[in-house]
């Protein structure tokens, strides 16, 4: 962690914590550093379902394409904060009224995920156009993969068998242009697996246009790079998947190819921090019970793993009893939820920890807050600090409660 999040993290009140710091400087490196690994044939636009918050938002924006949103409520977010930005719209079970108001908001992509979404979408254009592409459970061999979406049975996206009908209702209608393919297959990939993914999608995809006698112009292959919580500090080779994506690109002149990232661009800018509120033994096992938990950051128990922390030592103990302590062995970090589920990382070893101590979970920058079950025993929500500029000793950063 950074000195200078550190520090801010010891001037925060007790009140203040829980808290959400996110490093904006840090984010912006990175994706730069994303965008610039990446052939300019490559679209990169963020997967705003990965965490949503308007000044992370703001970070990316002068650094991505555009961004890719799943429901109704985000294109009227990210359009609230970017009048002008390039949205794709994605995601099963599409409402009329969410189609309509993709159309209203200018949406420059709506990906089909279904023969009957795509008559739902000429039943609400009346007399403007609409381009799109057709989002594809391509028959595709994986192995060892976190996340499955396709290659197997899903909800996800058409057989490859229904994409006729749907190329007929295209014909007919006239007002549907359908500029290519839309793949998002698997997540949790790293770069050689998510190459390899490439290759056997882009192969399937020439096959089918070959077939039916058309060219293609635009391929989305989604997203689903790995992000390592066990080994925070190896990321996704950005680098080998540029190079690969080159090669791809090389082979397919005339394609656009586009990524929607969304985890292994926000994850590691984000930490959850709290505080050690008791220690106690259970048949000879430790447990620290902290501040907040799993209905302030849902990670650990969606993904089942332990969320990596640091401690941050607090020597601010007044009391006249001694301060209870973990020293040298695993202890089972949890939250303050009244189910044996909310744990945030089991049996981990630490040197010290005591309480009144703070714990700052690192990689929670992406599907953390935002799908965590925020009302459940209605404790207080985090506050929120955007760190902008890191060289300075206490951050310039707001900080607030969401209603």
């Amino acid at each position: 962690m950074r000195p200078a999040l550190v520090h801010h993290i010891g001037q925060l009140a007790d009140d203040d914590l829980p808290a959400y710091l996110y490093d904006l400087p840090g984010l912006r490196e990175h994706v730069r550093a994303v965008r610039a690994a990446l052939p300019r044939r490559v679209d990169l636009l963020y997967a705003a379902k990965a965490n949503s918050d308007p000044r992370l938002l703001q970070a990316l924006a002068g650094h991505v394409d555009g961004f890719e949103v799943a429901s109704g409520g985000e294109i009227r977010h990210v359009r609230g904060l970017f009048p002008e930005a390039r949205i794709a719209f994605g995601g099963p079970g599409k409402t009329p009224a969410e189609l309509a108001g993709a159309l209203d908001a200018g949406v420059a992509r709506l990906h089909v995920e279904s023969e009957h979404e795509l008559r739902t979408l000429t039943t609400v254009l009346g007399d403007r156009t609409a381009d799109v592409l057709l989002r594809v459970n391509v028959p595709v061999m994986l192995r060892g993969v976190s996340l499955v979406m396709g290659g197997c049975p899903s909800p996800f996206g058409l057989d490859p068998a229904h994409l006729d009908r749907c190329l007929r209702i295209i014909t007919d209608d006239g007002r549907i242009r359908l500029r290519g393919l839309h793949f998002h297959v698997a997540s949790g990939l790293d770069a050689r697996a998510h190459l390899a993914l490439v290759a056997q999608v882009m192969a399937w995809a020439d096959r089918w246009a070959h077939q039916q006698g058309t060219a293609l112009a635009e391929v989305n292959i989604g997203g689903g790079m790995g992000v390592d919580y066990t080994r925070p500090d190896e990321v996704f080779d950005w680098a080998a998947f540029g190079v690969g994506l080159c090669r791809t690109l090389e082979r397919h002149p005339r394609v656009t190819l586009r990524i929607e990232p969304g985890r292994s661009l926000t994850a590691y800018c984000g930490w959850y921090v709290t505080q050690v509120l008791d220690i106690k033994r259970s048949r000879s096992q430790a447990f620290a019970v902290l501040r907040g938990g799993t209905h302030h950051l849902r990670t650990p128990a969606a993904k089942q793993h332990d969320q990596p922390f640091e401690v941050i030592p607090d020597q601010s103990w007044q009391h006249s009893w001694p301060r209870p302590e973990v020293r040298g062995e695993p202890v089972t970090l949890v939250g303050q939820l009244c189910t044996p589920k909310d744990v945030l990382a089991r049996r981990v070893m630490v040197d010290r920890l005591r309480i009144g101590d703070r714990i700052a979970f690192a990689m929670a920058g992406a599907y953390a807050w935002n799908i965590s079950h925020h009302a459940f025993l209605m404790h207080p929500h985090p506050t929120f600090h955007h760190i902008d500029d890191l060289d300075t000793p206490v951050a310039d950063a707001y900080a607030g409660r969401p209603a």
